[in-house]
C-alpha cells in the first residue's frame, strides 16, 4: 500500500512458449526464472498482493512455492499465442473486483533483473507524477537511426538518411525502448481502456539496460546469467 491506495501485482506466466520451452519454469542460478520477479514483488515495500496467472499447473506450483498467491488457473481462451497481456491483467482484476485494488502492475517474468528496488522506485515516480500509468523504458542499445528495412537484393540504397552517415553514435539522438519489465496503472483505467498506453498522463520511468534484460531467446538467457556471474 502506499498511502493509503492499494496495488495488487500480476505476474503472467503462460505454460507453452515455442522459442525457449518452458522459459518461465527454466532455472536461472538457483532458482526458476519466474521465483526471480515472484521474490522482488513480495520484497516490495508497497505491494499488496503478488499472484500468479497461468494455464499451466507446473508453473502454478513453482509459484507457491515461493510465495505467490494463484488463486484461479487461467482460462485457456486466455492462454493462446496471441493472447494480449491485458486481456490477462483484466480477467485476474475482474476476478479481485470486490477487493478494490486502486493499482496495478504487470511484472513479466521474463525480467529477472528487475529487482524490488525498481519496482518500489517507480511506484514512488508513478504516484509523484500523479500519472494515469507508468512504463519501464531504457536507452536502446543501437540508434534506430543506423537501422532500416532490406529488400530481398539486399540493396542499401538509401539505408540512411544522408546527414547520419557520418555521425559518431555519441552524436546522435538518445532513444529509448519499452523493456517489458514495469507496467502500473489505475485499476480504474485499465478496466475502461483495456490497455496501459493511455493517451493522457502516462510516463517513462528510465531503468538501466543491465535491468531492462528481456528473456525471450537462448541468448537473452545466457546474457542474464551472464550478468548475474559477473555481479557474484
Amino acid at each position: 500500500m502506499f498511502e493509503g491506495k492499494k496495488i495488487l501485482a500480476i505476474i503472467p506466466a503462460r505454460g507453452g512458449s515455442k522459442r525457449l520451452p518452458r522459459k518461465n519454469i527454466m532455472p536461472l542460478f538457483d532458482k526458476p526464472l519466474i521465483a526471480w520477479s515472484i521474490e522482488a514483488a513480495e520484497k516490495s515495500k508497497y505491494i499488496d498482493n503478488v499472484i500468479v496467472s497461468s494455464d499451466s499447473e507446473e508453473i502454478l506450483e513453482v509459484a507457491r512455492a515461493f510465495g505467490a498467491n494463484t488463486p484461479f488457473v487461467r482460462p485457456k481462451e486466455l492462454a493462446a499465442d496471441d493472447t494480449r497481456s491485458i486481456d490477462v491483467v483484466v480477467h485476474a482484476l475482474n476476478f479481485y473486483n470486490e477487493d478494490k485494488y486502486d493499482c496495478v502492475i504487470l511484472l513479466q517474468p521474463t525480467s529477472p533483473l528487475r529487482d524490488e528496488q525498481d519496482i518500489d522506485r517507480s511506484i514512488e515516480y508513478f504516484f509523484s507524477k500523479n500519472a494515469t500509468s507508468v512504463i519501464g523504458v531504457c536507452e536502446v542499445e543501437h540508434s534506430p537511426l543506423w537501422s532500416n528495412t532490406l529488400d530481398e537484393n539486399m540493396s542499401m540504397d538509401n539505408f540512411l538518411d544522408d546527414k547520419y552517415n557520418n555521425s559518431r553514435s555519441q552524436d546522435l539522438p538518445t532513444y529509448y525502448r519499452i523493456n517489458g519489465a514495469f507496467y502500473m496503472s489505475k485499476v480504474s483505467s485499465v478496466l475502461k481502456n483495456e490497455t496501459f498506453f493511455v493517451k493522457k498522463d502516462i510516463y517513462a520511468y528510465q531503468m538501466s539496460q543491465e535491468h531492462s534484460v528481456d528473456i525471450d531467446t537462448f541468448f537473452d538467457f545466457i546474457t542474464a546469467e551472464s550478468i548475474l556471474k559477473h555481479k557474484g
